[in-house]
């Protein structure tokens, strides 16, 4: 993934809070052949707080057994985890302020993306399996009414769980961050007057750019 200068998290958190509230990526794992195993899943960072050693959060997750990722695991398990969100098309106008031709404008996509190249680790104990699931479901049903997992004891069998700690980061935030603050400005303004699945997001990133 290239990363401009300008393109750069401007907190140490952003990569990790992006992550979380994504809540969802690829996980690539490429074993030892010639495609990869790409495999869309949801995840959660694990709660507990990383060893004063680590780059980033670990990241729990679980998946069907039948999945053919668990293979590639057995070949190598050195997997990339990709989430990328928060994407919004700049229209070419957008980009010309004051006299400046808009027709002339360019283009250009803003979004953010973190990859974690991350050692795999197989759960299949129960124990921890059950610990996967409630992770989870304390992230997307916190105080709900939902059963503990334990109580569907022996459907665990046709699952197995992952820690992912990750041992790089590489994070991008692709926000106009190459323009003056005038243009970024104006950029903003227009997000904030389109309602795109991503606009609101977008927006917010540009405004934190320009420190207002």
């Amino acid at each position: 993934m290239l990363i401009h200068p300008w393109d750069s998290p401007l907190r140490d958190t952003d990569a990790i809070e992006f992550v979380r509230r994504t809540a969802f990526g690829h996980l690539v794992a490429p074993g030892r052949r010639e495609v990869p195993v790409v495999v869309p899943t949801q995840y959660v960072l694990d709660a507990a707080p990383p060893d004063a050693d680590a780059v980033f959060p670990d990241v729990l997750l679980h998946l069907a057994r039948p999945n053919p990722v668990w293979a590639a695991l057995e070949e190598s398990p050195t997997v990339v985890l990709s989430v990328a969100g928060e994407w919004a098309y700049v229209p070419a106008a957008w980009k010309a302020i004051g006299d400046e031709d808009p027709s002339l404008g360019i283009p250009t996509t803003y979004y953010a993306a973190v990859q974690l190249v991350a050692h795999a680790a197989v759960l299949d104990e129960v124990e921890a399996k059950l610990a996967v699931l409630r992770a989870q479901l304390g992230v997307f049903e916190p105080g709900s009414d939902v059963a503990d997992p334990a109580v569907h004891e022996r459907k665990l069998a046709g699952i197995r769980g992952l820690r992912l700690s990750a041992r790089e980061v590489k994070a991008k935030f692709k926000y106009g961050g190459n323009a003056d603050e005038a243009h970024r400005a104006a950029v903003a303004a227009r997000l904030g007057e389109r309602s795109g699945p991503g606009d609101a997001a977008a927006r917010e990133h540009v405004v934190r750019s320009l420190g207002t």
